[in-house]
Order: structure tokens, then sequence, then C-alpha cells
């Protein structure tokens, strides 16, 4: 099974940006769709955007579109998420999360890097 591991969340202010990697170990990273999630404190769990195995499809949440860009390096086992246009209410712990490219959910999930964004 894959291992992952988030980095690069940190504190910025509203309209910075930050990138975001989820390193993967364990298995064929292109064998697997992976996705972008966030959970702000008192919220549940929401999805942010997900990529398939190849980077050729790709998807957002409305709020993450046109700020947010997902993309993938299969050579370097590596997944990031560039955000741009940072605003307060993308504060939260942001997860990597893995899904066989038969699978219906995410079975795999790294252990989530805070992102606080100050007004």
């Amino acid at each position: 099974q894959v291992q992952l591991v988030e980095s690069g969340g940190g504190l910025v202010q509203a309209g910075g940006s930050l990138r975001l990697s989820c390193a993967a170990s364990g298995h064929t990273f292109s064998s697997y769709n992976m996705g972008w999630f966030r959970q702000a404190p008192g919220k549940e769990r929401e999805f942010v955007a997900a990529i398939n195995w190849s980077g050729g499809s790709i998807e957002y949440a409305d709020s993450a579109k046109g700020r947010f860009t997902i993309s993938r390096d299969n050579a370097k086992n590596t997944m990031y998420l560039q955000m741009n246009s940072l605003k307060p209410e993308d504060t939260a712990v942001y997860y990597c999360a893995a899904r066989t490219l038969s699978g219906s959910f995410y079975a795999y999930w790294g252990q989530g890097t805070q992102v606080t964004v100050s007004s």
C-alpha cells in the first residue's frame, strides 16, 4: 500500500500563496488517482481537488477554481497543490489522499499539514 506525507503548510497573509506537496512511497505512485481535502476547525472534511493517475483529468471544488492548481510528477512520486490568492476561509488542515484506479473511495491518507491564512 502507499504511504503519504504532506508538507508545505504554514502561516500566510491573505492574498498570499503556498505550495503543498504530497510525497508518496511504498507502491507505484502512478497506480493511484489522487486528491486534496481539507478540514477547518468545527467543520467536516471537504474535497478540494483531484487528479487522475496520468494528470490528464482534473477537477476542483468551486472554492478552489481559479485560485488553486493541482498537479503531479509521477517520476518524483509527488503531488502538488499550488494555492494562490489565499483567503482566511482557506484556513484548515490539508490532507492528501489516494485511491486505486478501480477504487471508489480514497483508502489512503496522509497526516495533514496546517494552512493558516491571516486577515
